[in-house]
């Protein structure tokens, strides 16, 4: 039977291997475009690839080439206005593509690379890190992997393991060679016996033959049988399944207008992304409060407008609540993020901050505020320094009052820890 095998890595007008030295060469450079890029993006586009701008300067490599010097003689098909011997006129403005008035400063031409989804999202999640992560218990429906289970006799001429094989081999030929040696022996020394007691031509002929047999046994040993043959054996089992949840909690009142809610969505959104590239299995709870809090879809959560007084409390209770009902700290990693404006009433801000520590926090591996002050200049609020009483090392506070600051405030909260 024959086996074909494509080890192409590349289909026709593809160039991966390229792609891939090419990010690799300059990866510093395509993380900043990319991080440029993601200042500009809405919501919706923010998991998705195109197109960066990369100075060419940044990307040159020095080649040698040879200087157009001494005389050079070419012929252009298609010259119908000139003669050997003319003399070309200077032509008429500036070279470049562009019009208008000459400006000043240095410019810099641009090369245009295009990431895929894939490419977009490695890069822009590259050197973040989920703390506390862990692998859990398996869950209700456990994930099959491929795992290693010895060797067997059959298999698929790829999987061929040629070390054991050729171990088998060895053994064999080695096993065999032994006892032919010792069919020899026996063979040589019963017809010695029998020569020494001239035993009679036809019992000799017959040693001669048995003899000539047993040298030829010792001869035609194969080198490799189709019993060497072994090959790597992999079995599907349960394996287990790092499983989180990601509370998001939003304050909707009136408080928070439309800019800080867009602010708080892109943060969410970012966190949603990153959640789904570390974990196999991602549960997303949305939970938004006034002055009482309710579990929401998504669009629900974005995009259906409520107003109404601040009450932080009830969000927490609902979410301490929802997680000891679903979701067991023993089987599922929990994560919370919550943004507010800071704004509660009267006594909320403390009993919301006694709670977080007492009832909540417990739960979790990890749990963000994001405060979203109408400046930069604000006073901190009354939850902000409620909250910053709560000491503990998977609890962390930050600040964000325009867009450029979601991301550096990200990359900030889920940096990779080093030893």
């Amino acid at each position: 039977m024959n086996s074909l095998i494509d080890r192409r890595l590349n289909g026709r007008n593809k160039s991966a291997v390229n792609r891939e030295r090419f990010l690799r060469r300059y990866k510093e450079q395509v993380r900043k475009a990319v991080q440029d890029l993601v200042q500009e993006r809405s919501i919706k586009e923010m998991d998705q690839g195109g197109e960066i701008n990369l100075p060419v300067r940044d990307i040159s490599e020095p080649s040698f080439r040879h200087a157009p010097v001494g005389d050079r003689e070419s012929v252009h098909p298609g010259n119908r206005e000139f003669a050997r011997g003319d003399r070309i006129k200077r032509p008429q403005g500036g070279g470049g593509s562009g019009g208008g008035e000459p400006g000043e400063g240095e410019s810099v031409d641009q090369f245009t690379f295009t990431l895929s989804r894939e490419e977009f999202m490695s890069i822009f999640f590259d050197d973040l890190e989920l703390p506390n992560m862990e692998r859990n218990q398996l869950g209700a429906t456990p994930e099959k992997k491929w795992t290693r289970a010895g060797y067997t006799t059959t298999g698929s001429p790829s999987l061929l393991s040629v070390p054991r094989t050729m171990r088998t081999s060895l053994g064999r030929r080695v096993a065999l060679a032994g006892a032919a040696r010792e069919a020899l022996e026996e063979a040589e020394r019963r017809l010695a016996t029998a020569t020494a007691d001239k035993a009679a031509p036809e019992v000799l002929a017959g040693l001669v033959q048995a003899v000539e047999e047993a040298r030829a046994r010792t001869t035609s040993i194969p080198f490799l049988d189709d019993l060497d043959l072994r090959y790597r054996n992999r079995v599907s089992t349960p394996a287990p399944v790092a499983r989180a949840v990601m509370f998001c909690l939003m304050d909707v009142s009136a408080s928070m207008d439309e800019d800080k809610k867009d602010l708080a969505k892109r943060f969410f959104t970012l966190l949603y992304l990153f959640l789904s590239r570390k974990y196999e299995h991602v549960e997303v709870v949305f939970i938004r409060h006034t002055d009482d809090a309710e579990e929401v879809d998504e669009e629900t959560f974005f995009h259906d407008p409520k107003s109404g007084g601040t009450v932080v409390l009830s969000a927490l209770e609902l979410m301490r609540d929802i997680v000891e009902e679903r979701f067991p700290s023993g089987g599922w990693n929990v994560y919370a993020s919550q943004a507010s404006d800071g704004d509660a009433f009267g006594a909320d801000s403390g009993r919301s901050a006694r709670f977080l520590s007492e009832s909540v926090l417990p739960h979790c591996r990890y749990f963000a505020y994001i405060e979203i002050p109408n400046d930069a200049e604000a006073r901190k609020s009354s939850l902000w320094a409620e909250y910053e009483q709560q000491a503990c090392s998977h609890f962390s506070m930050r600040r964000i009052t325009e867009r450029a600051e979601i991301y550096p405030v990200f990359r900030e909260l889920f940096k990779k820890e080093t030893a």
